[in-house]
């Protein structure tokens, strides 16, 4: 049997958050069942199953190897101070135990593939309502268009204290633009707190720009707080500047697409790649 498969969430006081994530364990466990690994999930703080729980129940079946990926979309293991502080006591809890890490889920092309689904989803719903019902009026009734050309994109990471984890967020917009948004006017990056720009600045800086839409894409996998502070953010702007169009795209969630990256994670770690 393969060594368990260890995901690590941050933990959030929010229960959306955390029922996605246990969503996301249990289509895990449905995609490694077939190649007889066990997978687990667990929460450094704040919200349930713990870490620790997690691994000891890990432990107490037998297991006393496993490969840990924390699911988050920034930053680099290696520089990840609580995510290692937490196995580190896991270890000192269960001397036998050993541990390979993932790779940072990042920049995968698969991951930018996922953010362009979701910023086309919330573009598709600002075409539909330009659709007038027959019973609505004349044509002339119809808000006027705005082109892609001048719709801008704002991709909104969580905002971090580490300028390396920041920086990380800057350069998925450049690869995003590049890859999967060129036709938009631009796409800025904007964080919800710790650094700035805010949702507002981004948003801000596209108006000063000459767009005349705005898509607000998070950069986060499950909804939860963060998501519920981005479109606060960008709805309170919107209610200011009534002569932009402020839309807001939803996050990555539990998909099979992310569930791809995942599991090329655990398999690269098992058999010893390293970065």
């Amino acid at each position: 049997m393969k060594p368990p498969l260890l995901l690590i969430g941050q933990g959030s006081y929010e229960d959306n958050e955390s029922v996605e994530f246990g969503r996301f364990v249990h289509r895990l466990r449905c995609r490694l069942d077939r190649s007889a690994a066990e997978v687990s999930g667990g929460y450094i703080a704040r919200a349930r199953p713990r870490l620790r729980d997690s691994v000891a129940s890990l432990v107490a079946r037998g297991h006393h190897r496993m490969v840990a990926l924390p699911l988050g979309l920034t930053g680099d293991l290696r520089a990840d101070a609580d995510t290692l502080a937490a196995m580190t006591r896991e270890q000192e809890r269960h001397p036998t135990l050993t541990c390979d890490y993932g790779r940072p889920l990042g920049s995968d092309p698969r991951i930018l593939a996922l953010l362009a689904e979701r910023l086309a989803d919330a573009a598709a719903e600002v075409a539909s309502l330009r659709l007038v019902p027959a019973a609505a009026g004349p044509l002339d009734d119809e808000p006027e268009r705005i082109e892609i050309g001048e719709t801008a994109v704002v991709l909104v990471g969580d905002g971090s204290t580490s300028p390396a984890s920041n920086a990380d967020v800057h350069r998925v917009s450049r690869l995003f633009w590049e890859t999967h948004a060129h036709e938009y006017m631009t796409v800025e990056t904007a964080f919800t707190s710790l650094t700035p720009p805010g949702v507002p600045g981004g948003i801000e800086r596209c108006r000063r720009l000459g767009a005349r839409r705005v898509i607000v894409v998070p950069y986060l996998l499950f909804a939860g707080g963060v998501l519920d502070r981005i479109w606060a953010q960008a709805m309170a702007y919107a209610a200011g500047h009534p002569d932009l169009d402020v839309r807001c795209a939803d996050v990555i969630g539990d998909c099979e697409g992310l569930a791809d990256v995942v599991v090329e994670r655990y398999e690269e770690a098992l058999s010893g790649i390293t970065w």
